[in-house]
């Protein structure tokens, strides 16, 4: 087997062991830390989502994959919130992250214990709790809004509220699926909320689809803006759907 394949299929063993992926989501968020605190950043709609969550005590936080390292940085943690992960790797090690930064996770997704966890996440709205989605993982196409949001605030009347940043100096991994912004810490950057949006209860297939689309709008343009006030190049959004494996079982802690 050439060198290359080897070390291609060794590096993916790594990422099925529980304790690999615990070192490494606890990098990302010593990392992230670190850029949030060494950040000057400008908010726009921060105030207004912490305003909605008093008075709703729950709501549908989305944000897109490629900029989910800093989405928790300015959540309240007086505030309970549950987010929907993927059973794969990558979203094991972005569970990892957000349970580090105190917020609850459910796994699942469309292919992988969906409807366990749609109960859940459903439960957790009528509790009161807060959930959040990542809507264009993990299959993407990237910043392509799934329906799934859109679904949990009709059936809840919780509002669904997007949140997005950029920071100066950061770089984006061109050839990864969702165009990773990987931020560089000491800088300046941007974190910018959408208005809340909420869903009627008796809107059809094709009103849904004018909200869902009016939503994965409005996040874009939040995210584009926040990229041009950063000097970041302007990242379109993803035309083809991520290829995607069933979860691999994960390894034990000695692996």
């Amino acid at each position: 087997m050439p060198l290359r394949k080897r070390c291609k299929k060794f590096f993916k063993s790594l990422l099925q062991s529980r304790l690999v992926l615990a070192a490494i989501s606890t990098l990302i968020y010593w990392y992230a830390r670190l850029v949030g605190r060494t950040t000057e950043w400008q908010t726009q709609g921060v105030d207004e989502l912490y305003r909605v969550w008093e008075k709703e005590g729950s709501f549908i936080f989305i944000g897109w994959h490629g900029r989910a390292m800093m989405l928790p940085y300015f959540w309240n943690r007086s505030h309970p919130l549950n987010a929907l992960v993927s059973l794969h790797h990558d979203g094991r090690m972005i569970a990892g992250l957000l349970e580090k930064f105190g917020m609850g996770t459910i796994g699942g997704s469309s292919t992988e214990n969906g409807k366990n966890a749609a109960l859940e996440l459903m439960r957790s709205l009528q509790k009161g709790e807060a959930i959040a989605i990542i809507p264009d993982g993990p299959k993407g196409p990237s910043m392509t809004l799934s329906r799934s949001a859109v679904y949990f605030a009709q059936k809840s009347g919780k509002p669904i509220i997007g949140a997005t940043y950029s920071i100066a100096g950061s770089k984006i991994v061109e050839k990864s699926w969702d165009k990773m912004m990987l931020p560089k810490p000491f800088s300046r950057g941007c974190y910018y909320a959408t208005e809340a949006f909420y869903i009627p209860a008796d809107a059809d297939e094709t009103r849904l689809e004018e909200y869902r689309r009016t939503i994965e709008n409005r996040l874009n343009q939040l995210t584009w803006e926040a990229d041009k006030a950063m000097g970041i190049k302007h990242i379109e959004k993803g035309t083809v759907a991520r290829k995607r494996y069933p979860a691999p079982a994960p390894k034990s802690e000695k692996a």
